[in-house]
């Protein structure tokens, strides 16, 4: 199976390294074609753009002044070493082994507005550029439009390549939005994490976020190539509820009930 998961606004790159492997994203000519774009946008259009602060509009102003090819050494990471929101709070790739590391980069897939599809070892320059965001550019008035069908031809590659016979969305909404869902050659599988909360169950963001990461990780440590061996996922208490489940839709809910 291939397990897609999205990027975080959240970035490291000031800690220890704890990988020395690393590769170099397939799409860097596009990235490059999006940062030329970008810097041609103000710190105060940046704001705008992207609805963030102006001292965050000047940070990624300057990130993309110094993002150049080839990258500069001690500039760059590790994509799943430099994410560092939620989702990689479960995943918690600090702490994977090399062999560890070796396996999520053949059935891990990262999607990114500027970088498409990365592998987790694959080294990006700091960056911000959600998929969502409607960056007018000559293929279309956003990134959905920039990037077409490559992404979706990158993934059936790899499913290929791997003999996957399904694709794990551990993605949120806006990214998955980005792959071609019915051009892909195998099924989907949307796990959806659910709690107790307010006398019901329903998705907690960030519970829902970091409970993606922990399937990815539990799937990467026990090298899970089966996406049926994923319904006996229990971390953090979550358990599969085949009755609130579609599982011919491709939808597994896993729910948990605080106490």
């Amino acid at each position: 199976m291939l397990i897609l998961l999205s990027p975080s606004k959240s970035l490291d790159f000031e800690s220890p390294p704890a990988a020395n492997e690393f590769s170099l994203p397939d799409f860097l000519d596009q990235s490059q074609l999006l940062i030329d774009k970008l810097r041609c946008f103000s710190p105060q259009e940046i704001a705008s753009l992207m609805g963030i602060s102006d001292s965050l509009a000047r940070l990624n102003v300057a990130r993309y002044a110094e993002w150049s090819l080839p990258f500069l050494e001690g500039k760059a990471r590790q994509a799943v070493l430099a994410f560092n929101g939620d989702v990689y709070d479960g995943l918690d790739a600090k702490s994977l082994s090399a062999s560890d590391l070796v396996f999520a980069d053949a059935h891990v897939r990262i999607l990114s507005g500027l970088y498409g599809v990365l592998r987790p070892l694959d080294l990006i320059m700091p960056y911000r550029l959600e998929m969502g965001i409607r960056l007018d550019n000559p293929r279309g008035k956003d990134l959905y439009a920039f990037w077409g069908e490559r992404l979706t031809d990158a993934l059936n590659s790899v499913v290929s390549a791997t003999a996957s016979r399904a694709v794990v969305n551990l993605a949120s909404v806006e990214y998955f939005k980005a792959v071609k869902a019915k051009q892909l050659t195998v099924p989907v599988i949307h796990p959806v994490f659910e709690d107790w909360s307010g006398g019901k169950y329903r998705v907690v963001s960030f519970y829902a976020k970091r409970a993606r990461g922990l399937m990815a990780r539990f799937a990467v440590t026990r090298r899970i190539v089966d996406s049926l061996v994923l319904q006996s996922f229990t971390e953090d208490g979550y358990a599969y509820d085949a009755a609130a489940s579609d599982s011919g839709g491709g939808r597994w809910v896993f729910r948990r009930k605080l106490k």
